[in-house]
């Protein structure tokens, strides 16, 4: 191998590293949603919220937390 062809080789090998240094960099800094994933989440909590508040007015609910409450207010001090 001729020194030139060895230079090259090098200055390939360098152009590499520098390029996925690069990658490696800009993958670390997305840190945030996107608009997609931002929307997927809002789905999301809204239907866990719809689930949350259908189990909460339900009649054995109700009437457990009444029940509890009750009690709490009726304890002696």
């Amino acid at each position: 191998m001729t020194v030139k062809a060895a230079a090259a080789v090098v200055s390939v090998a360098a152009a590499v590293r520098s390029w996925w240094r690069a990658r490696r960099s800009a993958v670390r800094r997305d840190s945030g949603m996107t608009t997609s994933e931002y929307a997927v989440g809002t789905i999301a909590a809204a239907a866990f919220a719809a689930v949350l508040y259908k189990i909460v007015t339900s009649e054995a609910v109700s009437g457990a937390l009444e029940s509890v409450i009750g009690k709490a207010l009726d304890a002696p001090f």
